[in-house]
């Protein structure tokens, strides 16, 4: 009799349309909510924007219908939310797009490049199109080596789909020749604000038996670094054991100050990139200036959790992807930093 009953009960939830309509969407669609603020042009003035990838520089959904024909041009574009997004203050994509399944799909056989058409930079084609920026302009690059790294990013997306999270510089270069031109000022006024908490001005203290250990190896492998910041601006850093940081020498945050406002967009999206990942403009400075390696860079970012994980052992999942995330972060903004110089 209770089979009988489960056997109707599930009958009459698959004849309703309401069921067959969630279940659907559920099976096929998961979504959430990222607090991206869009721009009415398409860019963000936060640190990431959400993009899609087109084949004929046309818009989503309905709005194809509306676009008109005499626009429409064979070039290949990364392009920002639709209309409709861009007047909210989130945007909603996709679940895949943040674990790097797939967004669209591979609409190339071949990636070649070739010379900017004014003779200034260099182009990557997709077949026959034009790879081009968020606002329609074509990618031209300042080096033919980044043009071939970013080529090679396009060329190892799968035929199933586009993987944004395997192109670091793609990225950057989007963020570089789109956003810092029309942000430059807020973005070093956002790095600066955050000088003061820089990870390598934060020791812990020596006087503790729990932090013992984690202080002399700051020391040990930390001091190197701020000895060359001293050197390198003529003003020593002061390190402190607060987690609120403290107030380093006018000097110092002029000097650091006036180095980023003389560097060029591509330099400063790097700096930027590498800051943030490692939470420490000093470290993205010292990568800048030649003084750190990337390996370097990673173990000092590192420090005080390697050292955790040293004692009470690593948790797969968890700090096993922070240390891949890591590398990637810190290794392609490296990376850009060098193919973008012009030797």
């Amino acid at each position: 009799m209770a089979n009988s009953l489960i056997h109707r009960t599930l009958t009459s939830l698959r004849r309703s349309p309401k069921f067959l309509s969630a279940l659907s969407f559920q099976s096929h669609t998961r979504f959430f909510s990222s607090s991206v603020a869009t721009a009415p042009d398409g860019l963000s003035d936060g640190s990431s924007s959400s993009f899609t990838f087109s084949s004929d520089g046309q818009e989503d959904g309905n709005d194809k219908n509306n676009i008109n024909k005499s626009d429409r041009d064979d070039s290949i574009y990364v392009k920002s939310p639709s209309s409709k997004a861009e007047t909210a203050s989130s945007v909603t994509m996709p679940m895949s797009f943040m674990t790097g399944s797939i967004v669209g799909k591979r609409f190339y056989k071949e990636v070649k490049i070739r010379e900017a058409d004014d003779g200034i930079g260099w182009s990557v084609m997709l077949d026959y199109r034009t790879l081009k920026t968020p606002s329609k302009r074509p990618l031209k690059l300042p080096t033919l080596p980044l043009a071939k790294a970013i080529a090679a990013e396009w060329e190892y997306q799968q035929t199933d789909g586009i993987r944004p999270f395997m192109m670091p510089l793609m990225r950057l270069a989007c963020t570089a020749f789109e956003r810092v031109p029309l942000t430059r000022t807020k973005i070093i006024e956002n790095l600066m604000k955050k000088f003061n908490q820089d990870l390598v001005f934060c020791r812990a203290p020596e006087d503790n038996d729990l932090t013992r250990g984690v202080h002399e190896c700051q020391v040990k492998k930390i001091d190197p670094l701020l000895d060359w910041v001293e050197y390198e601006f003529g003003v020593k850093p002061i390190v402190y054991s607060s987690f609120f940081g403290g107030k380093q020498e006018y000097g110092l945050i002029n000097a650091v100050h006036n180095l980023l406002k003389k560097i060029d967009d591509c330099e400063l999206a790097a700096i930027d990139a590498i800051a943030s990942a490692a939470h420490s403009l000093i470290i993205a400075v010292g990568i800048f200036r030649g003084k750190l390696r990337i390996e370097e860079a990673i173990e000092l970012i590192r420090l005080e959790e390697d050292l955790q994980v040293d004692r009470w052992g690593l948790v797969e999942g968890g700090h096993d992807v922070d240390i891949a995330d890591l590398r990637v972060q810190i290794s392609s903004g490296a990376v850009f930093l060098g193919l973008s110089r012009r030797i």
